[in-house]
């Protein structure tokens, strides 16, 4: 049998995340509830929710991209031919391909520090690295506990050997420059469709034509 193409398995990338934090949100949310009206209280799950959060919004970001469900105004677009739409689509992509670049070095100069690496210098662009790096490898968050089997690895790479009490902030801050590299990657896959006549366009989401479609009343079947 032939092994999946590499696309197979980046595709599957955001539905694996997305699956596995609604879940852990869900279960986490729930176990709190359960908890306080047992009088007691999942000291670390407001945070550690808070954080699974916005790793769902931005792995969402991209999820919705491949998806195409990103919500547009079409109206313009559909009066044109196919070929002028497919170049507005392209310049679309190519405008969306430097918004999600620049998010991603953003992403990257945010995190990087955190994790002992050196962010990128250059205020739009990336110039190279920094040569200094100003080390928050030992910034932790505020109340989730390490988990002890985390603890000799990230202590050694990124905390000079001393135990974390908490989790990195470089755990979940990691979100950052991964979701805007999936973002980028999904906005170049979007425009190589465009390119090769897939599709017309970035985004198909129809939500309000498609809730007024639900609401309408079926139609009664033709009498014979």
């Amino acid at each position: 049998m032939a092994g999946k193409s590499p696309r197979s398995w980046t595709d599957s990338i955001e539905e694996t995340l997305i699956a596995v934090i609604l879940g852990a949100m869900t279960l986490l949310t729930f176990a709190n509830v359960a908890a306080r009206y047992m009088g007691s209280n999942i000291l670390w799950a407001l945070e550690a929710t808070s954080f699974l959060f916005a790793w769902l919004v931005l792995l969402g970001a991209s999820y919705a991209v491949k998806k195409r469900a990103h919500l547009g105004v079409d109206v313009a677009v559909d009066m044109l031919p196919p070929g002028p739409r497919r170049i507005l689509g392209l310049a679309a992509a190519a405008a969306c391909i430097v918004y999600a670049a620049l998010l991603l070095k953003g992403g990257w100069d945010y995190w990087a520090n955190f994790a002992n690496l050196p962010a990128t210098e250059g205020r739009w662009f990336p110039l190279g690295l920094e040569e200094r790096v100003r080390e928050k490898g030992w910034y932790e968050v505020n109340d989730i506990d390490m988990p002890a089997f985390l603890n000799p690895f990230f202590a050694n790479w990124f905390n000079e050997g001393e135990p974390y009490e908490k989790i990195p902030r470089l755990i979940p801050y990691f979100v950052m420059p991964l979701s805007m590299t999936l973002l980028l990657l999904r906005f170049v896959q979007a425009a190589l469709a465009i390119a090769r006549g897939a599709q017309d366009r970035l985004i198909a989401s129809h939500e309000a034509e498609d809730m007024i479609d639900a609401a309408r009343p079926a139609r009664p079947a033709a009498e014979d």
